[in-house]
């Protein structure tokens, strides 16, 4: 049995454009920020809306397709695993961060420069992470309805 689940599934925004690094081991890594927000009605009838900031990181094949096709504005939806690197300061005070080390992207609808698809990457390593184009969705059509006067069968 496992001994914990380390799983983080947000839908936001970009804050900015992907930062990228090309490294020289031939890695590349993206860093950006992505906003949610929630929004509630406060006791006193006051809209109230709460955002809170995400600090992802992307690696290889995921951080490939960030440079290409994440701009600031965007709306995604990522799963991965919280990450916290601990170090000292050059005062010698002890810091921390915590990110959240993406392995599924998904391109939602809405954003700046969005085709108002959705497609799926996913950073498995073994995974070339190939851009799929949008496909369209076919919505049902719902039966015509009769206009000869009997209104009698309507459902309300």
């Amino acid at each position: 049995m496992a001994s914990g689940v380390n799983k983080v599934i947000l839908i936001g925004n970009l804050g900015s454009d992907p930062e990228i690094r090309h490294l020289e081991s031939g890695s590349t890594v993206a860093n950006f920020n992505i906003a949610t927000s929630e929004s509630y009605t406060s006791k006193n009838g006051e809209r109230i809306t709460q955002t809170e900031w995400h600090r992802l990181e992307l690696w290889d094949g995921l951080a490939r397709i960030a440079e290409q096709y994440l701009k600031k504005g965007n709306t995604i939806y990522v799963e991965g695993k919280l990450r916290t690197e601990s170090w000292q300061d050059k005062d010698g005070v002890s810091r921390s961060t915590t990110r959240v080390r993406v392995t599924n992207l998904t391109m939602l609808g809405g954003g700046s420069g969005s085709s108002g698809g959705s497609s799926d990457y996913n950073g498995a390593p073994s995974s070339s992470a190939t851009p799929v184009p949008p496909q369209r969705r076919e919505e049902p059509v719902p039966p015509a309805m009769s206009s000869d006067g009997d209104d009698d069968e309507l459902p309300f």
